[in-house]
């Protein structure tokens, strides 16, 4: 056979497949996400469906109970009336001011509660020392009901915003601490050593290795972060009211129990709950599953 025709023969040979590699790849494709095939109309059906057909339930469980007579109506009111009392603070701008108020606070006292959680996080994983010291103490404060530092904000900064911001920070700053933390502790000790192998400072490792690998926990101190703080808000707005602090849904639901106006009281909670909810849905809730999008965690 001449020597051309040989190497052309070599050539075309497939080369051996490495049974490890063929494993890989099938147990890649098992593990990839599939993705929901069919209409449109129907996938987003089926998102909303489920939380519509409990709303109905629950209302007309409602009604239900209302319509028992077990509590008089001044006690318990029927969805209707809950209903015009929620249309009429709209009409009035009374609910928007208030909701506006709230996310202010809201804003403001989350974005301080994130960076100082940021910073006592990476420093309470840094120097074991100081996390012997007031890591619990870090972990009881999260556990310690926000209500309980209201009393305690007024009589150091009065009836001011100050007050209102003392208790966010307290309520959410160790859980947003504790969820960096954890993300820390759990990530492998092995990026960071090859951090250092290929030469990353303190702040690039830190920056490129060690964050990225928490992000999962860190995400979860987060949304957790946010809960104590809209409790703590609301707890605050509702126990320091004053007509310097301006308007907030606290102060809407504390206006509600003065005037023993109880379809007032249920809107203003109907009202909270839905700000939460709309927080979540389009904040964290985007935000969690491109996380795990990302990271080939769960389907898209």
């Amino acid at each position: 056979m001449p020597a051309d025709l040989a190497d052309r023969t070599a050539d075309a040979t497939p080369a051996p497949i490495d049974e490890t590699e063929a494993l890989e790849a099938g147990l890649d494709v098992l593990d990839a996400p599939t993705r929901t095939t069919g209409p449109r109309a129907r996938r987003v059906l089926a998102r909303v469906a489920p939380p519509v057909i409990a709303a109905a339930v629950l209302l007309l469980a409602w009604q239900v109970l209302v319509s028992s007579g077990l509590k008089p109506s001044y006690a318990l009111p029927s969805p209707s009336a809950v209903w015009a009392s929620l249309v009429e603070q709209l009409q009035s701008n009374a609910a928007q001011r208030s909701i506006v108020g709230s996310l202010r606070r809201a804003a403001v006292g989350f974005t301080i509660s994130i960076i100082l959680g940021t910073l006592l996080g990476i420093v309470l994983s840094r120097f074991r020392l100081i996390r012997r010291g007031i890591g619990p103490l870090v972990t009881g404060m999260q556990s310690l009901p926000s209500v309980a530092w209201v009393p305690a904000a007024i009589l150091w900064f009065g009836l001011t915003d100050a007050a209102v911001y003392a208790v966010v920070l307290l309520g959410s700053v160790p859980s947003i601490a504790n969820g960096l933390l954890a993300g820390i502790d759990h990530a492998p000790p092995s990026y960071r050593r090859v951090a250092r192998v290929l030469g990353a400072g303190t702040l690039a490792e830190l920056r490129w290795v060690t964050l990225p690998a928490a992000l999962p926990a860190y995400l979860a101190g987060l949304r957790q972060g946010w809960a104590f703080a809209w409790r703590s808000l609301m707890a605050a707005e509702l126990i320091a009211y004053s007509p310097q602090l301006g308007p907030g849904l606290g102060q809407l639901l504390d206006t509600g129990r003065e005037l023993s106006d109880m379809p007032l009281v249920l809107a203003s909670i109907l009202l909270i709950l839905f700000v939460g909810i709309g927080v979540e849905a389009l904040i964290f809730g985007p935000v969690e599953r491109r996380l795990v999008r990302t990271r080939g965690l769960a389907g898209g």
